[in-house]
């Protein structure tokens, strides 16, 4: 990374910060080389220009996904680059071709569902976006390509994610491989299963990580020669061997001895183990348990590992008895011996412990005791044995330990590979390699030299493969590149690996010498090293150095370097544990080769560290590589946590850095031509008005800037390093002028604005206090006239108010007498009325009391005779109810009930007409009464008139005394006579009322029993109708079934010649005028037995018309066949071939024959005709005539079901009324299907249709003519979707607008352009109005063509929606634009097809209409959740309107996306999603099935009528096809 040029002031730039790493801000000042630079957090910063790095302004606020496209390649840029990504949870970038993954700490199960397998599959790389698949599609396509394997190295620190990457990578791979594994386990699923058990032995905790991987893990994909996985292997490199005897606080040993620890009790008795704390290799850290972890759970989860893998329990608890047997050795310790430089064991504690060892390991304690202590020298005279001092010991000791540890490691992982399985045979692989990354701690041993070796050989691979990299793309380009130089770290590999004078080297000849000592050591290390550029020799230290290594300088301890490296072979251990009882332990030790076996071999970790190492760069040197850095973006490990510093720490360590080192050695910015005529053509406007192309443009505007020492490819422009800075410092200069000089108009129009602004106030202001004045001046006037107007209404008030006062006391005095005689008179009134009343009272009360007595005595004889009539009505009901239960009888009285109920309702029927009639004449009669009564009532009243008038005459005539007193008793008998007779006639009347009265409830309760009995009825009916249909459908499954057995019976006899020859023929007899008089539609059928039974009585000559009949049949069928062939075209819209092989079938009586070969012929006929997929013309034509055909079936064949019943049965069904019933019901669909096919009366013409009861291969034919249908529509519908695949590719992205259209006042140049943006959707349109015609040509249904065009738009919507989550330069405003106006197109062409034909097409577009209005729509950020969710884009999904949310970038106008809350809401959304299980796919499945059924063709289709269609040429003039002749009326 080169220090910056061209810093201004004013220039936005990065510069180091203690907490956030790296902060943006803007340059305040310069002075000199010191830079002062305004921080966006609000500091001041101030630093040497050297450290400040431009920022690029108009970057996209989401980042770019490959970080070659940076404007500024450099630290803080990709730092933000990856904190912008991860925000919006886009884990994965590209730099160049390697791939960094940032762990999320969190499902996102939409990101590698087979959908997205899908959409990767083959796909270019960089087309997508970045992702895992990506870089294992790149893998798996150019080893089937090239032929040569390929590796992928998963690099980062424990947490990273490399397990989930590698998990994902075998995922994808074993996808495109496709094979399964062994017990339904796929290869992915064998080799993580091994996972807890390698991580038991090889992982351990270190200062950083609780679970690190201290080896190094190749896992190999193997693959046949077709690209199937074929088997897999997992080889493991560079164990930590030295970590078994030496431990660091606060690191841990291996999982398995804490494990085993933790074990149940009776493991433990069993392995003799105490508490960690207890044993030597444990208790040198203070760490014994993790955070978290229940070390007796992963003791049990390990052992169910093991059984996954396939280990036996006895080999299991071999295994951990190996493990104890360690721990116990470690235990074992040695005291100074009587003799000179001998040894013996301590104390009684180290005795147990080594006959615990010897007893855990089976072998001979002295013999173990031997060979710790002993050694044996063969000379040529003789064989000499010598004791070990005690530290000789315990370096035996440990190297005992270490060689026991590291066998058990390799037998672990050769038993994993054996159970995954292996091919022998393969040739082609995709390797994928886990492995440690470089460590730099406070304190760094032994362990951390080897592990940054390998990350140094691993980072020299790594550079080498980025430079070749860089060279491909300079020589793709065409321009020079030998100048650049190589970024190598040969010299840190030089420093470590020489021979002789290496850091290694020196270390194994410190290890042969027994003086040595590590402050000797690191003395020697001073002296070598002391010119060398990379080695570093601390000032406060003695036995510490210091290596320059590619991720910074790390300080190493040299203090156990000595002891960490020794690694002896030594015989006597080899001797003791081959001779070992447990056959286990000496698989282990298999016997070496006698030569090798006599002495003791010195051997260093070291050395076998760079042995391994060597073989596994030899593996990676012989594949094709390919780099996933993991990147843990926190230490806490939780999502949404992006800590800076320790980010810069792994992209450093990972190499990441190095990589933009090297792209910086060359042309770290690389721009195409459009790209770069679009950011800097404001630099040469002249130039754009030219005519020259592209690259002479670019170089030209690069020569009027005088830059030297850029390339310019054929496609692609590249920058030096500063160069990008530099032409951007002059574009902001010549955008700066241009902004200066619109500030300045702004300025001015702002100025005439405020002085406008200001006279309009003024002159509004004098207008104000104008109108005050005249306001005052009018109110003064205002208030005079008020005065005026108020005196005179006080005036009048005041006279008013006099004048009523005296009106109002002439009324009072009039009012109170006026009240005194009227209060007199109304008291006369009130007593001459309730002297009346008081009469009137009395007089009612005597005439009541007698009426109520009269009526309680009819009522008492009124319910006495209702009672009577109730209980006998009661006897009648219980008795009918006991008579209701038989309608629960079996099936053979169900019919006779029916009956029964019929006649009843009859019955009733007949009741209720003579109730009602009774009840017509009984109303009648009352009424007539009522009327006599009426009229006596009338008379009667007369007459008492008449009297009371000639009485009171008499009264008036009579002489006043003496005949007063017998006149009024005379009046008053009469009159009493006269009423009496009255309340005679009104209690007759009464009566008759009441009688009326109880008349009408019975006629009530009689209609109530009348309905209850009809719904009774109708229940009945009802599941008389359900016995029915059971029954026919009982009728009809048990008639296919005898249909099938029958056709399986007639198949398998014809599997044997002799059952051929029996086989009895059926022979159809065509209707004629001799035999015209066949009886419902049955065939006559006569097989060859009956032929040959009935030759032996019958005349030969009556054979022969049976045979011609058969020949001539055939004959008809062959020119039938011959016609069809042929493209017969149309009639009135109606297909020729479909009416005609339909008449001819119903003619002949082929549906209801048990035996035909026609239905085949026709089958195969349509089968061949179809054979050419790509001639829609053809297939149109076969839709049309297989739907005709269809539908005509579908509406004339009927399932035999009566047909197969014995004839006994049959005859009973009918004759019963069960049986008339379900013939009545049969009946009525049949005439519906005459009428609906062909519109005719009459009986006894060919033409007229009905329905038949179809056998067997009727039925198979109607299956096979449905699914041939389906065929010919799925081909079609394909057939479009392949015409327009490609074009849609084109489609969802706009192409690059020409510069010329960069430059205003080019209208003839847009238009241009706009021409070119639409012709790829036009030629859609064009193919869709091709498939239209076609279809319309051969009248294919308008229902099928809905259907067809209703799932290519579906398909249309499903490809570019899918296409534009998945690309990010397709969520661009302007490709919005560009898509919205192709949609239009297609809504064009969807109203010029009209609905019959379009349907509902323009539905199915809905996703991508949703997703382009959203590109499009201007102020995103003011936009609510809620808004977009349920106006904006109902349809589209949480996880969808993310994906675009966080996608989008505005090319045009460089607006924003919605804002930070409502990203967070919808993060928020997916994440409960994804708790509850909620599918999270944000991609569309295409849905290629058949979107119709045959009952949808019979229920859409129009009526075919199919008597008036003239039959072919071919067959018009043929005898046997006179039927087809249509028939005049």
């Amino acid at each position: 990374m080169a220090p910056p040029v061209n810093i201004i002031v004013g220039s936005h730039v990065w510069v180091e910060d203690p907490k956030e790493a790296w902060v943006g801000g803007e340059v305040s000042r310069i002075n000199g080389e010191e830079v002062h630079v305004q921080t966006k957090n609000g500091k001041t910063v101030v630093t040497h220009i050297s450290k400040v790095f431009p920022e690029d302004t108009e970057a996209p606020p989401g980042g770019v996904d490959d970080m070659t496209k940076l404007s500024y390649l450099h630290e803080p840029g990709v730092l933000h680059n990856l904190a912008a990504r991860y925000e919006l949870n886009e884990i994965y970038t590209y730099t160049g071709n390697i791939l960094i993954a940032v762990n999320p700490f969190q499902r996102l199960p939409h990101m590698y569902d087979t959908h997205m397998m899908e959409q990767y599959k083959g796909a270019g790389f960089g087309e997508l976006s970045p992702h895992v698949f990506a870089i294992a599609d790149v893998a798996y396509r150019a080893m089937i390509n090239e032929g040569k394997s390929n590796s992928i190295l998963v690099s980062g620190e424990s947490g990273a994610g490399k397990t989930e990457t590698t998990k994902m990578l075998m995922r994808y791979l074993a996808y495109l491989g496709g094979r399964s594994g062994v017990e339904g386990r796929t290869v992915e699923q064998q080799v993580l299963e091994s996972n807890p058990v390698l991580e038991a032995f090889g992982n351990a905790k270190t200062v950083r990580n609780n679970n690190s991987s201290r080896f190094g893990k190749f896992v190999e994909i193997q693959f046949d020669k077709s690209g199937r996985i074929s088997g897999a292997a997992i080889r493991t490199y560079l164990l930590e061997r030295s970590r078994v005897c030496q431990v660091s606080d606060p690191e841990r040993n291996y999982h398995c001895f804490y494990l085993l620890c933790a074990a149940p009790p009776e493991d433990r008795e069993k392995f003799k183990l105490g508490n960690p704390k207890e044993y030597h290799y444990l208790n040198q850290s203070s760490c014994y348990v993790l955070d978290g972890i229940d070390d007796s759970e992963e003791y049990a989860a390990t052992r169910r590992a093991m059984d996954v893998v396939g280990i036996s329990d006895e080999e299991q608890d071999a295994i951990f008895m190996v493990v104890a047997a360690i721990l116990h050795l470690g235990n074992v310790e040695f005291a100074k011996g009587e003799e000179i430089d001998s040894s013996v064991i301590k104390d009684e504690k180290s005795r147990f412990h080594l006959s615990t060892t010897a007893e855990l390991l089976k072998c001979d304690p002295k013999s173990l005791e031997d060979a710790l202590i002993k050694r044996v020298m063969v000379t040529p005279e003789e064989v000499i044995t010598r004791t070990l001092d005690p530290a000789s010991a315990l370096a035996s000791r440990d190297a005992l330990a270490k060689t026991v540890y590291s066998r058990l490691f390799d037998w672990l992982v050769e038993k994993i590979n054996f159970s995954i399985g292996q091919d022998p045979n393969s040739k082609s692989l995709i390797g994928v390699l886990d492995i440690y990354g470089f460590e730099s701690f406070k304190f760094n041993s032994f362990e951390q030299f080897c592990i940054n070796f390998t990350n140094e050989k691993l980072q020299q691979h790594f550079n080498q493969h980025v430079f070749k990299m860089e060279q491909e793309e300079y020589t793709k380009e065409e321009i020079n590149w030998s100048y650049i130089e190589f970024v190598d770290n040969q010299d840190v590999l030089d420093l470590i690996e020489k021979k002789p004078g290496g850091v290694i080297s020196l270390l194994d000849e410190a290890c042969m010498f027994p003086k040595s000592t590590h402050e000797t050591f690191a003395q020697k290390l001073y002296q070598t090293f002391k010119n060398h550029k990379r080695f570093i020799k601390p000032k406060l230290s003695r036995t510490s150095f210091t290596i320059s290594h590619y991720a910074g300088e790390v300080t190493y301890l040299a203090d156990q370097f000595i002891d960490k490296n020794k690694d002896y072979v030594i015989a006597e251990h080899q001797d003791l544990l081959t001779a070992s009882k447990c056959p286990f332990v000496a698989g282990l030790f298999p016997p070496l080769p006698e030569e090798s076996s006599k002495s003791s071999k010195f051997s260093s970790i070291g050395s076998r560290f760079k042995l391994q190492l060597q073989s596994l760069m030899e593996t990676l040197s012989s594949t094709e590589p390919h780099y996933i850095r993991c990147v843990k973006p926190n230490n806490v490990l939780k999502p949404a946590i992006f800590e800076n510093f320790n980010i810069i720490q792994q992209l450093r360590c990972g190499g990441v850095l190095e990589a933009i080192r090297i792209s910086c050695a060359g042309y770290p910015t690389r721009r195409t031509f459009y790209e770069f005529l679009n950011r800097f053509g404001v630099l040469a406007p002249d130039v754009l008005e030219g005519n020259c192309d592209d690259k002479v443009a670019c170089q030209m505007i690069l020569d009027k800037m005088g830059l030297a020492g850029y390339q310019i490819g054929k496609t692609k422009v590249f920058l030096r390093a500063g160069q990008m800075a530099e032409l951007d410092a002059k574009r902001a200069e010549v955008l700066g002028n241009a902004a200066r000089t619109i500030q300045r108009q702004i300025r001015t129009h702002m100025a005439r604005k405020e002085f406008i602004a200001v006279r309009k106030a003024a002159i509004q202001l004098q207008s104000y206090v104008r109108g005050i004045s005249s306001r005052e001046i009018f109110e003064k006037l205002r208030q005079e006239a008020a005065a005026v107007k108020i005196q005179k209404y006080l005036w009048r008030y005041i006279a008013r108010k006099s004048y009523l006062r005296v009106r109002l006391s002439a009324v009072t005095l009039q009012t109170g007498l006026r009240a005194m005689t009227a209060r007199n008179e109304f008291r006369f009134r009130k007593q001459t009325k309730a002297a009346i009343l008081l009469q009137a009272h009395l007089r009612c009360h005597i005439a009541y009391s007698y009426y109520r007595s009269l009526q309680k005595a009819a009522i008492v004889t009124q319910c006495g005779w209702r009672r009577r009539v109730a209980r006998r009505e009661l006897r009648n009901l219980k008795m009918a109810a006991r008579e209701t239960g038989a309608l629960k009888e079996a099936k053979d009285k169900l019919e006779k009930r029916v009956e029964e109920l019929t006649y009843r309702v009859q019955l009733e029927k007949r009741l209720r007409t003579d109730l009602e009639e009774e009840k017509a004449q009984e109303a009648a009669k009352f009424q007539e009464a009522l009327h006599a009564m009426q009229i006596q009532l009338e008379e009667a009243n007369a007459r008492a008139i008449r009297e009371r008038e000639a009485a009171q005459k008499a009264i008036e005539d009579a002489p006043p005394l003496i005949k007063e007193t017998p006149v009024l008793i005379q009046d008053t008998e009469k009159i009493d006579s006269l009423s009496a007779e009255v309340e005679s006639l009104k209690t007759m009347l009464l009566s008759e009322r009441q009688a009326a009265e109880e008349a009408r409830k019975a006629c009530i309760d009689a209609e109530a029993r009348n309905a209850e009995l009809t719904r009774q009825l109708e229940d009945a009916g009802r599941k008389v109708d359900q016995l029915q249909e059971s029954v026919q459908r009982l009728e009809e499954k048990l008639s296919s079934t005898e249909s099938e057995n029958q056709v399986l019976r007639q198949q398998a006899l014809t599997m044997s010649p002799k059952a051929l020859s029996s086989r009895p023929k059926t022979v159809i007899i065509q209707r004629t005028p001799e035999n015209g008089n066949i009886v419902n539609g049955e065939s006559k059928v006569t097989s060859d037995l009956s032929l040959s039974i009935s030759s032996a009585r019958e005349p030969e000559s009556e054979e022969k018309p049976q045979k011609s009949l058969n020949e001539k049949q055939q004959e008809n069928q062959e020119l039938l066949i011959k016609c069809i062939t042929q493209d017969l075209g149309f009639f009135g819209g109606r297909p020729i071939a479909a009416c005609v092989i339909y008449k001819c079938l119903l003619h002949w009586r082929s549906f209801e024959v048990e035996r035909t070969g026609i239905f085949d012929r026709v089958i195969q006929t349509v089968a061949s005709a179809i054979e050419v997929q790509d001639n829609n013309d053809t297939l149109a034509y076969w839709l049309s005539n297989t739907s005709t055909l269809l539908l005509l079936l579908q509406h004339t064949l009927k399932a035999s079901g009566a047909a197969s019943l014995t004839p006994q049965r049959r005859r009973t069904s009918s004759a019963s009324l069960f049986g008339r019933m379900s013939q009545g019901l049969r009946a009525s669909p049949q005439s519906a299907g005459l009428s609906f096919l062909n519109g005719r009366g009459g009986l006894g013409r060919l033409d007229d249709l009905r329905q038949v009861e179809a056998k067997y291969p009727a039925l198979l034919f109607k299956q096979q003519l449905t699914a041939f249908l389906e065929k010919i529509y799925g081909m079609i519908r394909d057939n479009l979707k392949k015409e327009i695949s490609p074009v849609l590719g084109l489609c969802i992205q706009a192409p690059r607008t020409s510069r010329a259209s960069l430059l205003k006042g080019r209208a003839q140049a847009n238009a241009v352009a706009q021409q070119a943006l639409i012709a790829h959707w036009q030629s859609i349109v064009k193919s869709l109005d091709n498939y239209l015609k076609i279809m319309k040509a051969n009248y294919v249904p308008p229902f099928l063509v809905r259907k067809v065009f209703t799932q290519i738009f579906s398909f249309i919507n499903v490809q570019l929606f899918n296409s534009l989550l998945l690309r990010r330069e397709c969520c661009s405003f302007s490709n919005g634009e560009f898509v919205k106006a192709g949609l239009a197109e297609l809504e064009q062409w969807c109203y010029g097809a009209s609905e019959e034909y379009a349907g509902s097409a323009w539905d199915e577009l809905k996703h991508i209409r949703q997703a382009v209005g959203f590109l499009v729509i201007h102020q995103k950020p003011k936009k609510t959740l809620n808004e977009i969710t349920k106006e904006l884009c109902p349809v589209l999904s949480i996880q969808q309107l993310y994906r675009i949310s966080t996608m989008y970038w505005d090319d045009k106008y460089g607006t924003h996306s919605v804002s930070s809350d409502v990203i967070s809401s919808m993060r928020i959304m997916m994440t409960e999603d994804s708790n509850n299980a909620v599918s999270s796919s944000f991609l569309l499945d295409d849905d290629s099935s058949i979107p119709f059924s045959v009952d949808d063709i019979s229920k859409t289709m129009e009526q075919v009528d199919i008597t008036d269609i003239e039959p072919p040429p071919l067959i018009r003039e043929h005898s046997g096809f006179g039927f087809l002749l249509p028939r005049l009326e």
